[in-house]
């Protein structure tokens, strides 16, 4: 059991690691946030939106995604034109102070929580791809420590990106290197659209 735990442990840590939408958006409402609390919706909505997909994907049922190519075009659509509108959102957000920094409220931040989560081609296809295949190595309760140590490093990964984020945010006082923070988390949410649109011609 140790070795399923170990394994799922630097497997999900490699998935996750590289910079990314849901990444981006979570360490920026950290900074964000005047109070670490406030950006809570944003870390538990990426944290259970990356629990759901691995349970899925482990279970098998995430496949059904890539067996229906009509399913793959509304959800990378869907993806592709409200990751420009967040990319957008983030972008024109123009902080001035420690304490306005381009927070969102709790309902919009759970709204773009789900949609880089869920809406991001990458994390369907390491969910799927990696995770999901990984895990058929395993049977019953090895099975299970394999599963959750993926789901584990999500959840600490997240709250230290929130954390990292809120103490970038104290030290800009002024703003200056979230504003800068700001346009390069819309660049890359902007790239992951374009990733989207060249998938969907492809296809």
């Amino acid at each position: 059991m140790l070795t399923a735990f170990i394994h799922g442990f630097i497997l999900a840590l490699g998935l996750i690691l590289p910079l990314g939408a849901q990444n981006v958006f979570v360490f920026q409402q950290g900074a964000a946030q005047p109070r670490f609390l406030r950006a809570l919706p944003a870390v538990l909505t990426a944290a259970l939106c990356d629990t759901a997909l691995i349970l899925l994907a482990v279970l098998g049922v995430s496949v059904v995604v890539f067996t229906m190519p009509w399913l793959q075009t509304i959800l990378f659509t869907v993806g592709f034109f409200f990751l420009l509108y967040m990319g957008w959102t983030v972008w024109k957000s123009q902080p001035s102070s420690a304490n306005d920094q381009g927070s969102m409220p709790p309902k919009k931040q759970i709204l773009f929580a789900l949609s880089v989560s869920l809406l991001n081609p990458h994390a369907i296809l390491d969910t799927i791809g990696m995770i999901g295949t990984n895990s058929l190595n395993y049977d019953g309760a090895e099975k299970v420590t394999f599963t959750g140590a993926c789901i584990s490093v999500s959840w600490l990964w997240f709250f230290f990106l929130a954390i990292a984020g809120k103490t970038i945010g104290q030290i800009d006082q002024k703003g200056t290197l979230m504003k800068r923070i700001n346009q390069l988390s819309a660049l890359i949410i902007w790239a992951v659209a374009a990733y989207l649109i060249i998938n969907l011609w492809k296809n």
